[in-house]
């Protein structure tokens, strides 16, 4: 499948200059989580889609009203990509390529991705730390010691594929990581992470309602992390973060 199967619908601006902010399903579903939350209180106007004919038969109902399942939001300087649909493993690498090449065509100037780090101790963690990862070096500068840089590791899924792609094309690009459960969304870990988005991006957002409805958004969420966590094994996603051997 190439790159060109993803169709990137454009209904309103896509400002030259702007900070994209990507959240796909992932472990936790953090970065869903803590994007939507972005995109609902800084009332980000939905300005576009992804489709293919690839993604599953899907629509997602707000308001009574169908969808698209991966939407484009903007706002000044913002723009946002977000999908309420788990990628399937198959359609990864077009989609996150084809986000990087996309936005590299309206010029914009970073992605900020958002995304979870399962940890086997999450539930002894009373905050969890969000961490980064870099296309290149000189991001450290900008990060300014706000989080902490994964130096060494692996990566699995479509962030590992847009960091990738983001240093072959030049693009700055950051991934967020929350130390997150596995299997189950995380509203804490999505305010952890908006916790950083606020002073990366000198923004102000209330995340308490994320602490306040943990157990509400878990819930209704759960269908979303089932389907999400078919795909993420069938990436061997759980491989994610060990330390090479190499380096062992």
């Amino acid at each position: 499948m190439s790159e060109e199967e993803m169709i990137f619908i454009e209904k309103g601006e896509i400002p030259k200059g702007s900070t994209l902010m990507v959240g796909l399903p992932d472990v936790g579903l953090v970065g869903v989580i803590a994007l939507s939350h972005i995109v609902s209180s800084l009332k980000m106007e939905e300005v576009g889609s992804i489709e293919s004919k690839m993604f599953p038969p899907i629509v997602v109902l707000h308001g009574g009203v169908p969808k698209p399942s991966i939407r484009i939001f903007a706002k000044g300087s913002l723009v946002a990509i977000l999908s309420e649909m788990a990628i399937p493993a198959g359609l990864v690498v077009p989609l996150a390529e084809g986000i990087v090449d996309w936005a590299s065509r309206k010029r914009v100037k970073m992605i900020l991705s958002m995304g979870g780090m399962a940890v086997q101790n999450r539930q002894d963690l009373d905050k969890p730390k969000v961490f980064s990862a870099i296309s290149e070096k000189g991001l450290e500068k900008y990060l300014n010691g706000i989080t902490e840089s994964l130096e060494e590791g692996y990566m699995v899924g479509a962030y590992a594929v847009i960091l990738k792609r983001c240093s072959e094309v030049g693009l700055p690009g950051i991934t967020l990581l929350a130390q997150t459960f596995f299997n189950y969304p995380d509203p804490e870990a999505a305010a952890a992470t908006i916790e950083v988005v606020n002073k990366l991006l000198n923004l102000n957002i209330d995340y308490s309602d994320l602490l306040r409805k943990g157990e509400e958004i878990r819930l209704r969420a759960r269908d979303v992390m089932r389907r999400t966590q078919e795909e993420m094994i069938r990436m061997n996603k759980a491989q994610e973060y060990d330390i090479p051997a190499i380096y062992g």
